[in-house]
């Protein structure tokens, strides 16, 4: 059995390959997708995500709303 965590990023860490769920601040539904490359660094930190409403976007995690909640695949697939 082999190891899928990326020695480029910690294992707690949302990595390439990653599915995400990010919670919603308002109350609504979480949104889920998948990492399809870490950008920038440190305070920078961001991702491009593929979202299961089929688009791509730049994701810029808030540090003061919503959480990341990281997984290998997404759920009820």
């Amino acid at each position: 059995m082999t190891s899928e965590t990326s020695s480029a990023a910690p294992a707690d860490e949302p990595a390439a390959g990653h599915w995400i769920e990010v919670d919603d601040t308002a109350g609504g539904n979480p949104r889920r997708g998948q990492i399809l490359e870490v950008l920038g660094s440190g305070a920078h930190l961001h991702y491009r995500v593929r979202w299961d409403e089929e688009h791509e976007s730049l994701f810029y995690p808030d540090p003061q709303g919503g959480s990341i909640v990281h997984q290998r695949r997404p759920r009820g697939r």
